[in-house]
């Protein structure tokens, strides 16, 4: 049993993948060839904002929008330790400083309540200056982003959306990637639209926004090759990567839909059991993991592991007390609902292709813990 099923989802198009690859061979424009171009408006119309900015990873996306901010030194990011390091260690590669604030103990997003705290307590008793807002939205459910953005406007911040697991996703029927005025998300491989290798994309409404990304995708450029006008990276999405997507992109409101079916199994199954992922009502997870929590996680775990069942946590060691942000000086129970959680929670094998014969057998496993 495979904890994400790549190879059954190739089994569908792979013809159509060995066609878009062979088209990239002929013509050879393997850096900023045209099915780029085609991806990023492809992609734009799907999640229903203006323009789409095709990267070379995740964490370039989440990167170079922040320097399309002007994030730096003195600066402070307010972001969620539940999650995985990307988020917040492109604030801290910028010069900035990652405020972490906890989470919502139902669904592993952001607290906004908790936000609002955070924010007034850096305005009334820190020197860094308040920047901008980066929800996660985790697992693939999206952060509560009306709640996110009146604060923001409040507060005169920026928001970037995180959607590096909620591609596919949506939030009071508006896409994920469309919910703020700038999202960034990833294509690797396990994610609910996943590349052969790295890749990413940037979304935006804002024209001015474009321009700056644009030149900060390929170090900075200007109106030619060797002018430069900013700081920039080499954030530049392969060809070959957007000609797969392009083909797996046929199938993906099919897939959305099969996550969902999958997921609701699972529900069925197994509460009661375990404490199960609770989903907004509003809201529809693009389901880049399935998580559960259980006590006796780790005696749970090693049953399904003897029975040929893989699993996976997702998180084990919350941001703010990994080793890389020590100059934050956080302690053990600054962020007690990340730290429960991380605990207790661990992921079970989740994708489209999943059948009911091997969710059975998982759940069988589990029940046995109730």
């Amino acid at each position: 049993m495979n904890f994400i099923d790549l190879a059954l989802q190739q089994s569908r198009i792979r013809e159509k993948i060995e066609e878009n690859i062979k088209k990239v061979l002929d013509h050879g424009r393997y850096i900023m060839g045209p099915e780029v171009k085609e991806l990023e408006d492809r992609l734009a119309a799907y999640v229903g904002v203006k323009h789409a900015i095709g990267v070379a990873s995740g964490t370039d996306a989440l990167l170079m929008a922040l320097m399309a901010y002007d994030v730096g030194p003195g600066d402070a990011v307010f972001t969620s330790p539940f999650t995985f390091i990307a988020t917040a260690e492109v604030i801290q590669l910028l010069g900035a400083t990652p405020v972490f604030v906890d989470i919502d103990p139902e669904t592993y997003n952001i607290d906004p309540e908790k936000l609002e705290e955070a924010i007034m307590q850096i305005q009334l008793e820190s020197e860094l200056e308040s920047k901008g807002i980066m929800p996660v939205d985790i697992f693939g459910q999206a952060a509560d982003y009306d709640e996110i953005n009146t604060l923001a406007q409040k507060y005169e911040l920026f928001v970037l959306e995180d959607a590096a697991q909620s591609f596919g996703a949506s939030y009071k029927d508006r896409k994920a990637c469309s919910l703020s005025e700038i999202a960034g998300t990833s294509f690797f491989p396990a994610k609910p639209l996943g590349c052969y290798g790295d890749g990413g994309m940037i979304f935006t409404y804002n024209d001015d926004m474009l321009e700056k990304l644009l030149s900060i995708r390929v170090h900075g450029q200007g109106t030619s090759k060797y002018e430069n006008v900013r700081i920039g990276v080499n954030g530049r999405l392969d060809t070959l990567q957007a000609a797969i997507l392009l083909a797996k992109l046929d199938i993906f409101a099919e897939e959305v839909e099969l996550r969902q079916q999958v997921a609701a199994r699972y529900a069925e199954r197994l509460e009661g059991v375990v404490k199960v992922p609770a989903v907004k009502e509003y809201n529809v997870s693009a389901w880049a993991q399935y998580c559960i929590r259980h006590p006796k996680r780790d005696e749970v775990m090693a049953e399904l592991g003897r029975n040929g069942v893989p699993t996976a946590i997702y998180y084990p060691v919350p941001l703010h007390l990994q080793k890389a942000f020590t100059n934050l000086c956080c302690q053990t129970g600054d962020y007690p609902v990340s730290e429960e959680v991380a605990a207790d929670i661990f992921a079970i094998p989740f994708h489209p292709y999943l059948s009911e014969a091997d969710q059975d057998k998982i759940c069988d496993v589990i029940r046995k813990f109730k």
